[in-house]
């Protein structure tokens, strides 16, 4: 059975500009963390010329394709019937970037065929990740 989702999507980096630039991304689940989803971006996409991965809530990217969601570091909002918006804070600074809502949507059902909604605790292995944070404080 699938543990990992790799799912590559066209983005557009939301600038002062007229113009948004495209970009490509890569959304990612894993059954290992249940709770979360990753969205990488390639160096060219960064001010530092770095990649960049941001990981934040599965909870969070579904309801920000409902309405507004997020109040940190990951806002998410519907813009138009067709796009959803992910603004991400830093230190340096922040990105808005537009997604196709339709490429979320079918991550997102595709991750829930991997661990469904609300049965997350049941793929943690607690006694795992205790005994890890234990060893870790030693």
């Amino acid at each position: 059975m699938t543990t990992v989702i790799d799912q590559a999507v066209q983005a557009h980096l939301i600038a002062s500009t007229p113009e948004a630039r495209a970009i490509p991304a890569c959304l990612r689940y894993e059954r290992d963390d249940p709770f979360a989803v990753r969205i990488s971006f390639p160096p060219a996409a960064s001010l530092d010329g770095s990649a960049v991965e941001w990981t934040f809530g599965r909870e969070l990217l579904a309801a920000g394709l409902r309405g507004p969601a997020g109040n940190g570091d990951v806002q998410i909002w519907p813009c138009g019937p067709h796009h959803t918006v992910l603004e991400f804070h830093a230190p340096e600074g922040m990105a808005m970037v537009q997604f196709t809502t339709g490429d979320l949507l079918r991550f997102l059902g595709r991750s829930y065929a991997i661990v469904p909604e609300g049965s997350e605790i049941g793929e943690l292995d607690l006694d795992d990740g205790l005994a890890s944070l234990l060893n870790d404080a030693a």
